[in-house]
């Protein structure tokens, strides 16, 4: 979850940097970028804005129909979504790769949309896990959480550790986010799309481990080995 927090300050920084001031996963953001946009701000966008939010919609949907009954915790339904989200990512670093996509508006709005639907994906997928205090998109809450406790002098709450980690990472993905695009723009999509693989195997092996280890019959009363 952790990862997945990093690997959304990646994509904010490539889609806001990279492809005209567009949030991809922080749709909160995005709306705000969207509402001062259609109030007529100089140089601020809307189509792409608008589209961003809906294929977010749209991936959280279709990630959220294929993870139902599936119940709490890893499932392989978990492993299906974030495979899709990485051969996304990995047919959009080729595509971005290959076509100058700021040649043509087109290309630079497929490619912010699909880049929300990835995240749609995403942000469904930690949603079902539900690891407190960590939601891979949005850090506010988090800020909010840790700076209230603190303040009221209860800053005993178990999950403070998770809580910092998420606002560092996803400082740390945004700031390397942000030097990809001194190299080229497809470059923080391809490590993107590389911490997603790297986190659905773990997550997969993890499970299948897990599952194994369920269905693995008691040992027989006094045997040790």
């Amino acid at each position: 979850m952790l990862v997945l927090t990093f690997s959304t300050g990646v994509v904010d920084a490539v889609g806001y940097l990279g492809f005209d001031r567009v949030f991809t996963g922080n749709m909160t953001g995005n709306v705000v970028i969207l509402g001062m946009g259609l109030a007529g701000a100089d140089g601020l966008p809307v189509l792409r804005p608008v589209l961003a939010l809906v294929f977010f919609i749209l991936g959280a949907a279709v990630a959220g129909r294929g993870l139902a009954g599936a119940g709490p915790g890893w499932s392989r339904s978990t492993t299906a979504a974030l495979a899709v989200v990485t051969g996304c990512c990995a047919a959009l670093a080729v595509f971005v790769a290959v076509v100058e996509v700021h040649d043509k508006e087109i290309y630079g709005t497929i490619t912010t949309s699909t880049l929300a639907f990835v995240m749609g994906v995403q942000a469904a997928v930690a949603r079902s896990l539900k690891v407190a205090e960590i939601t891979t998109v949005v850090v506010t809450s988090t800020i909010t959480g840790l700076a209230s406790e603190f303040g009221l002098g209860a800053g005993q709450n178990p999950y403070w550790l998770r809580r910092i980690l998420a606002i560092l990472l996803i400082l740390l993905g945004a700031l390397v986010g942000a030097a990809t695009l001194h190299l080229n723009t497809w470059s923080g999509i391809t490590l993107t799309a590389v911490l997603m693989a790297s986190v659905t195997v773990a997550g997969h092996r993890r499970h299948r481990f897990d599952r194994e280890d369920r269905l693995r019959p008691p040992l027989p009363a006094g045997d040790h080995t």
